[in-house]
């Protein structure tokens, strides 16, 4: 095959000429360290996919944008994440809304029961809807993006089919939405994040946990419950924020890389594989012989979903106080959701 040496000439020139173009773009531009915040252990797969996203911010930047990232809660503890972003602890923060009950009422539909069968789809829909609200909701940082985990499920010491087994029941919940539900079904919360559930179960503070499925073998609570069951009950509501502090500092050209990198396709490279990490561990558990993994009856999902109707009422009372047309807002979460395919 002959080769066109012009064309290649060209394309090198141009290529060279790129790269200069993109190195003096930021050739002014003082040095910004970052610190990146995420309270799961290393081994989660949440922390690779980060570094690789930080990676990708520095190289972007013409390494001008250098990010550590600081996993297991090195630079403050799982509930003050949203905080710590604000006040300059951390520069950008890994975010469970849920774990501060009413701060963040718009964010907390996408915490409802049974509102989503899919992460990767859920984190397209979910991140698709929020933008718009972030900007006021969490308008004391920058918002970056939203995304969910894999449905998580009911996982614990004892069987519980039907909504009145919950009653006097003590459960870990994964955010505030599922911790309204158990106190509504009678049973009585627990609070614990994540990196402290397991203990809270091993020493019979809780029976019971609401958690995904892969992440019961990260934290090793598989080694303190029997029964799970098999329903998409819930997804939590995570999100990536910024400091204004630092982002206000960068150039132009600084803070567009970082909007470049606070998009869907990056709420989906970083947490797509967090997702089939949780998906596969609904099926690792099924697999093992001391566990049961239960099936709902067509009935009792019914009973499940009638039981927690009140929550959708709730929640909108509290978007209502907030200032917000709660009305309105669930119905474009609602066709977020049915435009990517990701509802129950």
């Amino acid at each position: 095959m002959r080769v066109n040496k012009t064309l290649l000439l060209a394309l090198a020139l141009g290529a060279t000429t790129s790269s200069a173009i993109s190195t003096a773009a930021f050739a002014q531009d003082k040095t910004v360290n970052m610190k990146v915040s995420i309270w799961l252990p290393p081994a989660h797969p949440l922390v690779p996919a980060t570094q690789s996203w930080a990676k990708s911010i520095e190289a972007a930047s013409g390494g001008t944008i250098k990010m550590a990232v600081f996993p297991s809660e090195q630079l403050g503890k799982a509930f003050d994440h949203y905080d710590m972003a604000r006040d300059g602890i951390a520069d950008v923060t890994y975010v469970n809304p849920g774990y501060q009950p009413g701060r963040f009422p718009i964010a907390a539909a996408g915490q409802l029961p049974f509102t989503f069968s899919d992460g990767k789809k859920g984190t397209l829909a979910l991140n698709e809807w929020y933008q718009k609200y972030a900007k006021t909701e969490m308008k004391d940082t920058k918002f970056c993006f939203a995304f969910i985990h894999s449905p998580g499920a009911l996982h614990g010491k004892k069987k519980i089919v039907v909504p009145s087994d919950l009653n006097g029941v003590k459960v870990r919940p994964a955010q505030s939405t599922i911790g309204e539900m158990v106190k509504l079904l009678g049973g009585t919360n627990v609070q614990a994040s994540a990196p402290e559930a397991r203990d809270a179960i091993e020493r019979g503070v809780a029976d019971e946990i609401t958690f995904p499925w892969g992440s019961m073998f990260l934290f090793g609570i598989d080694k303190v419950v029997k029964y799970h069951m098999d329903v998409p009950l819930y997804s939590t509501v995570f999100t990536y924020n910024i400091g204004l502090k630092v982002y206000d500092s960068m150039s132009a050209a600084q803070k567009k890389v970082i909007d470049d990198h606070c998009t869907a396709e990056w709420a989906s490279k970083i947490t797509d594989p967090w997702s089939e990490y949780e998906a596969n561990g609904r099926a690792k558990m099924k697999a093992l012989a001391d566990h049961e993994v239960y099936e709902l009856t067509p009935e009792q999902l019914d009973a499940w979903k009638k039981a927690t109707a009140p929550l959708r009422d709730s929640w909108a009372e509290a978007v209502k106080k907030a200032g917000g047309d709660a009305a309105t807002i669930r119905a474009e979460l609602d066709a977020a959701i049915k435009k990517y395919g990701a509802g129950i």
